[in-house]
């Protein structure tokens, strides 16, 4: 099997790259970070390269053919900086990305994983969301991601494309086998946060708003270790086309699916889980709600396990000290 990778150099993708190393699936990676040529992985070729320029793209096929499967995970994320900074979200996650997916309707190739969000997600009672929860993205990011699935959509449906769209929770943590071929790269998660105030880069941890209807005031959040989310993509691909049939029919050219741990979490507790497994107290202050910001959800994975066969390995304090290893703590 052959996938053709995008924005495959950043926090997500890196690790993306190390489950399809460690699955056998050759990959042809892209990204626009200086070096990209340089980097060296078994079973993956890389490229300096942007998703939006298709004469370079076409280049890269043309040299590379055969390409079964498409993760498009090239985005930019963050929402409260989504909030601030509109424009860059919907060029780069919608725009883009939707003449990306017509140049590769153009060359025949059909079947793509789709690095979504599970920020689209509505309120619901409980916090608990599956994939047929009601919809509501409330920030720019959120609504750029809701945009983007509803044109995959309808390319399925006019194109004879096929769709799986990985609805990621919070993703943290690092290589849990601590590999250095593909440098850990911080991602902006409230673990790489917390790193921060232990090198001192920062003084004090803030939350947004304890005044949440949670069990504690504080968010409730769904936290999913890297190489969790990593081997989520590499068993959609060797997967892909079993897992619309394991959908029952319900899903017939486009598969939505959570990937997250399962687990509800505060962000009071997540800290108290990072202070137990560093032995460091965390100062904190506390701010104002974020724009954006939802009270709570986390993710119902019957769907996923069903489909791909997928459901995480990894615990929230693994994540925490994965992360240390890579920080020599």
């Amino acid at each position: 099997m052959k996938a053709f990778v995008t924005g495959g150099l950043g926090y997500l993708g890196r690790n993306i790259c190390y489950a399809l190393a460690d699955n056998n699936i050759e990959a042809v990676v892209i990204d626009q970070i200086e070096g990209s040529d340089d980097f060296k992985l078994e079973g993956c070729k890389f490229y300096k390269a942007d998703f939006g320029d298709m004469a370079h793209i076409n280049e890269i096929l043309d040299e590379n053919p055969n390409i079964d499967i498409v993760i498009h995970n090239a985005m930019v994320s963050a929402v409260a900086k989504s909030v601030e900074h509109p424009y860059e979200f919907y060029n780069q996650n919608v725009v883009k990305s939707m003449k990306f997916f017509h140049n590769l309707k153009k060359r025949g190739i059909k079947n793509i994983i789709y690095a979504s969000t599970a920020s689209m997600y509505d309120i619901v009672p409980g916090f608990l969301v599956t994939e047929a929860s009601p919809l509501k993205p409330r920030s720019p990011f959120g609504r750029s991601k809701f945009i983007t699935e509803m044109i995959l959509k309808d390319y399925c449906d006019a194109y004879g494309m096929k769709v799986i769209s990985l609805r990621y929770f919070n993703p943290i943590g690092a290589d849990y086998k601590t590999r250095h071929e593909l440098e850990h790269k911080p991602g902006s998660n409230i673990l790489e946060r917390l790193i921060k105030i232990l090198n001192y880069e920062e003084r004090v941890f803030t939350i947004y708003g304890e005044d949440w209807e949670t069990r504690d005031g504080t968010c409730i959040r769904d936290f999913i270790h890297v190489s969790d989310l990593a081997n989520a993509n590499a068993l959609a691909a060797l997967n892909f086309d079993k897992a619309f049939e394991n959908a029952g029919g319900k899903y017939k050219n486009f598969l939505p699916l959570n990937i997250g741990s399962g687990m509800d979490i505060t962000v009071r507790e997540f800290i108290m889980a990072f202070e137990n497994v560093t032995g460091e107290k965390i100062p904190v202050v506390i701010g104002e709600r974020r724009k954006g910001d939802i009270p709570g959800s986390y993710a119902n994975l019957s769907l996923a396990k069903r489909t791909i066969g997928w459901q995480p390995q990894f615990r929230v304090e693994d994540a925490i000290i994965d992360v240390l290893k890579y920080y020599e703590y």
